[in-house]
């Protein structure tokens, strides 16, 4: 009935003034209506039924002639509204309206006209009701098919929802359009200037439309916002300023939902205190600040806004009944033609933000997420970051209450340790993506806060992702890969995160030139300084390739011509007849979008890595976030005992990733050395091994403590002496008790061979036991008079064993890459700890002591703040065991190392050869039997 009276008001109004229009004439003068509503008399028959007042239309005519305004059109509206109230009144109107409608054709078309616009107006303006919805709140809940079959049966809804839309959106697309279409393709202007041109403010103008367009739209502008390869630059960077802020619904009806959830007539028995107005606004909740009633605790209450769900599953339908048209549109500006694999596409990707949307209205779930979080970094040490306390028992469908957090946000603190905040927070969303398997996806500025206290808060725990366990150890070797520039395993890390398709072949993607993209962005990501400072590096690059005299754009028109011929030399290894190709940069983003998709997770780790880039290029210019990842790589890689990990961690410090072979005991050292010509060259790379390190200590540091007064570098100090000295072991002690056997194997060759073979002695000795056989040899009489038993022992034999010693001590390629290493280590070292008090002091009471001591770092000053520190001191003394274990496990390495070169040796004989392996298996199996369990394994 309302709409109805609402239809039949505004043609009224119409018909009123298109007859004054027509009939009135022109030289009459006609009184204002601001007069005619202020007259009683006038008042008087308004609120009348026309029927009743038959002079009502002329004074209507008159008045409206001279052209009133909105606001006062707004009044004769809601009080015709309030008169036209029953059956009866509306007919008696519309049979004195009728003889009006039939009296001129023209009068008859425009107000045919005015009607449907009223009536259009109307029907968009009508109230909405969301109070059903297709599917419930929850990370599984979204179905299409479900909402399809809700919204079939409700044509009206989707019909208006799509009007109302197309009336927000139809000036900025009217001007997309004149400038694509008409000023681009219509005039022949293939750059489309005019596009270009106004790009930037029709950037601006679609994030005013997302704040128009409702909740979803502000979700899914925010989505779109990392979304480069779809949107252009400019509108991406545009849309990133959207903060989820919309205005707040009305505080009566938030507190009935307060009542309502918390089943209490009156909120006092719950609350002391709650504010009158919310303290922050989003699209799906508001957020009341107050005092709980039971302990005092300040509190964030959050109150889901009515019928957000509703709205949502509305808005997600309509997207997907548009997005065909909208890819078809988009291909055909593309010059592209539209396939249904293209439409299937862009509808699954709608698909999946409403998985995340709709999940976001389950608080339940919501407060699981946060209370998990919380969890899992106090588990992980991570002390430095937090998420709200929840509070448990008032938890409900659309409320969610949890303890208030004082604090201000990450991007406008002006603390100094707002950059140790970003490395923590880059910490905690690796350690999600990597770790727990469910990552934050909505990390604007606004939910990541800085406490009072000096940690980092993660806010709105409403969308999350789940990260299976297979993904975040390719992920692991991804980075693993980057890191140590081995481009080669690239395609295979690109399959095994689903990066490309599974019908495209490892071979395609090795052709397809990817690793030399991915070289520069790395090399260009790891100097930081953001898009800016990329920017200029890149530009530098260009001049000093093209010339330093070129200008911008002459710059841009030769990297495009080095471009194309590099595309064309690409096709044309893949058997393309370039010749035939009308463009060949089309015809190359066609193969990339064969070759190449972003999984979904991708999206929202860009969002959260390019949040925190800003936030720490706002402090430093310089700042390279793909450094601020390395701290969370060496822990997780030095902890993690999995054999992916294990294999990454290997290629990281230069080792072979050889998984057939267990690194957890001594033998395997030795498979891994002794047949270095069989494998791909490798050695431990000191310089990365002290790299990891420190990188460990940094995250240790920056996460374990807010790191007041040192705490956080005495944490990390400790978190390194366990992972050396732990008896249960870890993957960088496996690696170092490798690496230390190796090296202490060939230091006692080289250090025999030196004795035995190449000092004056040995030589000496080794040229008296050939000088019979070379007597011999010249006498042949001489020579006839031994028997040969007796030649076979005391001549030829005893001649053989120099050489025998010479075989069995020369050094393998192996072992010069151990002895390599090991120099370089005490080089490195050498300049960090660079101290000559020991080696000055040795050097008095040796001969040549000072030529063969190294440099030594002095531990005086460490070893008095053990002393002084009762905790440091205590745990100490704790791990004092795990040096003699840690010893018991190099000796073993040691002899089994041994056994296996006594083994493999080509001089001894078969028999010398399994006494030799069987007696130092053994003694290893006596000295560390844990390592033969580790074998056995």
């Amino acid at each position: 009935m309302k709409f109805t009276n609402g239809v039949l008001v505004h043609l009224v109004l119409l018909t009123s003034t298109t007859t004054s229009a027509f009939l009135t004439p022109h030289h009459r003068a006609t009184p204002s209506f601001a007069q005619v509503s202020s007259s009683s008399s006038t008042s008087s028959k308004i609120n009348t039924s026309l029927s009743a007042l038959p002079d009502a239309t002329s004074l209507i005519n008159d008045t409206l002639s001279s052209l009133p305004t909105t606001e006062q059109l707004s009044q004769l509206t809601t009080h015709l509204a309030t008169t036209l109230t029953t059956p009866t009144d509306l007919t008696s109107a519309l049979n004195d309206l009728l003889p009006l409608l039939s009296s001129n054709p023209w009068h008859t078309t425009a107000v045919a006209l005015f009607t449907s616009a009223s009536l259009l107006s109307s029907f968009l303006n009508s109230p909405d009701d969301y109070s059903e919805t297709p599917f419930q709140p929850g990370s599984n809940t979204y179905n299409p098919v479900i909402a399809q079959e809700f919204y079939s049966k409700r044509p009206l809804m989707v019909i208006k929802r799509i009007l109302r839309l197309a009336s927000l959106t139809a000036v900025f697309n009217s001007g997309l359009l004149w400038d694509w279409l008409v000023l681009g393709k219509l005039l022949k202007d293939e750059e489309y200037s005019a596009l270009r041109r106004n790009e930037k403010q029709r950037a601006k103008d679609a994030l005013v439309l997302c704040e128009k367009l409702g909740p979803t739209f502000i979700k899914l502008g925010q989505a779109l916002s990392i979304r480069t390869d779809i949107l252009p630059e400019l509108y991406a960077l545009e849309l990133r300023q959207l903060q989820d802020a919309v205005p707040p619904f009305d505080s009566s009806e938030a507190r009935s939902v307060l009542r309502k959830e918390l089943n209490v007539s009156d909120l006092n028995a719950i609350f002391t205190q709650l504010s009158e107005k919310p303290v922050a606004s989003a699209s799906i909740g508001q957020v009341y600040r107050g005092i709980l009633k039971e302990n005092g605790k300040e509190v964030a209450v959050k109150v889901q806004r009515p019928g957000i769900l509703g709205e949502i599953a509305l808005d997600l339908h309509v997207l997907r009944v548009l997005t065909p048209i909208q890819t078809t549109l988009q291909n055909a500006v593309n010059r592209q033609k539209t396939t249904q694999e293209d439409i299937d596409t862009a509808v699954a990707l709608v698909d999946e933000w409403g998985r995340g949307f709709v999940a976001e209205t389950d608080y339940r779930l919501e407060a699981e997420n946060t209370i998990n979080f919380g969890d899992a970094m106090k588990k992980r040490g991570l002390d430095a970051v937090c998420a709200p306390t929840v509070v448990e028992n008032l938890v409900r469908d659309k409320v969610l209450v949890t303890e208030w957090v004082e604090g201000t946000r990450l991007d406008r603190d002006a603390s100094d340790d707002v950059p140790r905040l970003c490395g923590v927070a880059i910490n905690a969303y690796l350690t999600m993506l990597l770790d727990t398997g469910v990552l934050h996806c909505d990390p604007h500025p606004g939910n990541l806060l800085r406490t009072t206290d000096g940690k980092l808060c993660i806010l709105d725990w409403g969308m999350t992702l789940s990260v299976p366990n297979d993904l975040q150890y390719a992920l692991l070797e991804f980075i693993a890969h980057i890191n140590t520039e081995n481009y080669d395993a690239i395609p295979q890390d690109f399959i095994n995160l689903g990066f490309s398709p599974e019908n495209v072949s490892l071979e395609r993607l090795q052709s397809s030139g990817i690793t030399e993209g991915l070289s520069f962005a790395f090399r260009q990501l790891s100097q930081g300084g953001g898009p800016k400072k990329m920017q200029e590096r890149v530009k530098e690059e260009f001049q000093e390739r093209y010339g330093s005299d070129l200008s911008d754009s002459e710059l841009r028109l030769a990297a495009r011509a080095e471009m194309l011929e590099r595309m064309e030399a690409q096709l044309a290894s893949e058997g393309v007849d370039v010749k035939g190709v009308t463009n060949v940069m089309e015809e190359m983003s066609r193969r990339n979008r064969e070759l190449f998709a972003l999984p979904p997770y991708v999206l929202y780790v860009a969002r959260a890595f390019s949040t925190l880039e800003g936030i720490g290029l706002s402090i430093d210019e310089n700042y390279a976030i793909v450094q601020e990842c390395y701290p969370y790589l060496s822990r997780r890689l030095f902890t993690d005992r999995s054999p992916r990990a294990k294999a990454a961690l290997r290629a990281m410090l230069g080792l072979s990733e050889d998984a057939e072979i267990p690194s957890s005991s001594g033998l395997a050292a030795v498979k891994a050395g002794m047949n270095g010509a069989t494998h791909k060259k490798s050695a431990l790379s000191p310089k990365k091994l002290l790299e990891l390190t420190d990188n460990f200590a940094s995250y240790t540091a920056a996460t374990a403590t807010v790191d007041r007064d040192g705490q956080g570098r005495t944490a990390a100090a400790k978190e390194f002496a366990k992972l050396l000295l732990g008896q249960d072991g870890s993957t960088l002690q496996e690696i170092l008790v490798e690496e230390v056997a190796k090296f202490g194997d060939a230091t006692t060759r080289s250090a025999l061979r030196q004795v035995l073979v190449e000092s004056a002695l040995a030589k000496a000795v080794a040229n008296t036991l050939r000088a019979p056989k070379e007597a011999i040899e010249q006498s042949e009489q001489f020579a006839a008079l031994l028997p040969d038993e007796v030649k076979r022992v005391i001549i030829e034999r005893p001649a053989l064993l120099p050489q025998l010693i010479d075989d069995l001590l020369s050094p393998t390629a192996e072992d010069e890459r151990i002895l390599s290493s090991a120099q370089e280590l005490r080089e490195v070292l050498g300049s960090r700890l660079d101290n000559n008090s020991l080696r000055s002091a040795l050097a008095e009471n040796l001969s040549d002591g000072a030529s063969i001591i190294p440099n030594s770092p002095d531990i005086t000053p460490a070893l008095q703040r053990i002393a002084s520190d009762t905790e440091t001191r205590d745990f100490v003394l704790e791990q004092l065991p795990g040096v003699a274990t840690l010893g018991r496990k190099v000796g073993a390495g040691l002899l089994r190392r041994a056994a296996f070169r006594a083994m493999n040796s080509p001089v001894l004989p078969e028999e010398a050869r399994r006494t030799l392996s069987d007696a130092n298996n053994r003694l290893a199996d006596v000295i560390d039997p844990v390592a033969e369990k580790s074998e056995v394994q």
